[in-house]
């Protein structure tokens, strides 16, 4: 008999699941070309989700059902409030787009990106490997077919074929290393596995093999040097508006299942995978921000972007637990989570004004196709200016906070080589600055390449104006989010 504390504990993902059903019958007797009926419903799920989340995140309390095999804590609560609402405003952005593009033509787009959060929600409240693994497949797969939803276009297509090859690749790496660690630890249970491993009976060994397997395959899904073939590829084939539901929602997603599965399940183990982290921190910010200076297609230099953004996430994961001294590991992580929350949207509002720009027939992916912006639209400019600067890490943008918190989490640990860690993200950094500033350069200084009129639906027009305005408010005022951020790991990692 199933309890009602485990019914409770999947309450958000239950109605988003009913829903997602609803609609996908509901869509099949809409006759509207830009399907008004769907997109509302879609958009009012979405926003009951998120509230019920934030509901649940706001009561602080962790629950666990159905044999352990799922948690509602805090800090997964949040995650998935922030990816319901990311999910929203790419909706938002896309439709204009989709509907230009003859992309909706059934409401394939916005059933495929509800059961893609469904997914995110199921891995985000896994405390199981095959829990984990199966909201990871639910959304990879959504993933792959909104890819190829331009049926009769080429590219796209080719990018969703090169996606779920090497998805299917880093699955099976990810899926192998979690059976080594059931077979070593004899459990699937996230917390009886980290117990198992605390006893310090098993072959370190055996644990290190299949550790290095899991990382390999959470590297591929954060899109991580030298996992990172597939993420410059897919951006720049895949629609602008799938595009940005692969970057955006899904990086949550993605820190969530690293936290369940490396700090929550195999904590003791810290001292192998934050130097396997490390490694992979090095290599996302080097290659990240070199490759991104060489770009002409604006998709593929924010790709790359990501790419270097994401080696800051990992930074701040590396740097919880000091010679088994896990006392500083909540603003560790916390950073981590802040960086990657700031992150998702300052992207949704830079791909929300690439979006804008295109039209049918024009894609609007070239950096030269900003040219003289700001004299088309002195907002949606100031709207990427801003975007730029917070991805960049210039102040006052919450991407500098960000940059900010991970860097003291990094020098508070008080190692020398952890401070060198640091002066080199920084070194970084001031790479990233020069491909980020070049685009502001181009909006601002360059004549116009277009005279097309640039123009919005309220919708669009209202959310990304609230978007960009909250990438600076965010930098003016940034403990809020911070403390929120902070607050919910604290209390994820409490015993």
């Amino acid at each position: 008999m199933i309890d009602k504390l485990s019914w409770i504990s999947v309450y958000p993902e239950i109605v988003l699941l009913v829903m997602a059903c609803v609609i996908l019958l509901v869509d099949l007797g809409v006759k509207s070309a830009r399907r008004n009926v769907t997109y509302v419903l879609t958009l009012l799920t979405l926003a009951l989700v998120a509230f019920l989340s934030a509901l649940y995140a706001d009561a602080g309390t962790t629950v666990y059902g159905f044999g352990n095999m799922v948690v509602s804590d805090p800090m997964g609560n949040w995650l998935k409030c922030f990816a319901a609402v990311a999910v929203m405003i790419t909706l938002v952005y896309g439709r204009p787009y989709a509907a230009d593009r003859d992309m909706l033509r059934g409401g394939e787009m916005f059933t495929l990106s509800l059961f893609a959060l469904l997914g995110m929600f199921t891995m985000i409240s896994g405390n199981n490997f095959l829990i984990i693994y199966m909201g990871l497949e639910l959304l990879t797969l959504s993933s792959y077919a909104l890819v190829a939803l331009r049926r009769d276009n080429a590219t796209a297509t080719e990018a969703a074929m090169k996606y779920f090859v090497l998805g299917a690749l880093a699955s099976g790496f990810l899926l192998y290393g979690l059976s080594m660690m059931y077979g070593a630890t004899g459990s699937l249970d996230v917390n009886d596995v980290a117990r198992a491993i605390a006893t310090g009976q098993i072959k370190h060994q055996v644990l290190v093999f299949g550790l290095v397997f899991v990382v390999a395959g959470l590297a591929f899904k954060l899109g991580v040097v030298p996992f990172h073939m597939w993420i410059p590829d897919v951006y720049q084939g895949a629609p602008t508006a799938v595009t940005l539901m692969i970057g955006g929602a899904p990086k949550l997603a993605a820190f969530a299942i690293v936290i369940r599965l490396l700090v929550e399940g195999m904590l003791p183990l810290a001292i192998d995978w934050q130097q396997m982290l490390m490694v992979l921190a090095v290599g996302s910010l080097l290659v990240g921000n070199l490759a991104a200076i060489a770009q002409t297609n604006l998709k593929r230099m924010l790709a790359f972007s990501t790419i270097s953004q994401m080696g800051f996430v990992l930074l701040g994961l590396m740097s919880g637990v000091i010679n088994g001294n896990t006392m500083s590991s909540a603003d560790a992580y916390g950073s981590s989570m802040f960086y990657v929350v700031t992150y998702v949207l300052t992207t949704l509002a830079s791909f929300g004004v690439i979006m804008l720009l295109a039209r049918d027939g024009f894609e609007s992916e070239e950096i030269a196709d900003l040219a003289g912006l700001n004299q088309r639209s002195p907002l949606y400019a100031a709207v990427m200016a801003v975007c730029l600067f917070s991805l960049a890490g210039i102040p006052p943008m919450v991407g500098f906070y960000a940059k900010l918190s991970v860097l003291q989490a990094l020098i508070a640990s008080g190692q020398a080589f952890h401070l060198g860690l640091a002066i080199f993200a920084v070194m970084m950094s001031l790479v990233g600055a020069f491909y980020y500033l070049r685009v502001v350069k181009v909006m601002y200084f360059d004549a116009p390449s277009s005279d097309h009129a640039i123009s919005a639906t309220t919708d669009v027009r209202v959310v990304l104006s609230v978007n960009g305005a909250l990438v600076l408010v965010l930098g003016l005022v940034p403990g809020g989010l911070m403390t929120l951020c902070a607050h919910a790991i604290a209390q994820m990692m409490a015993p």
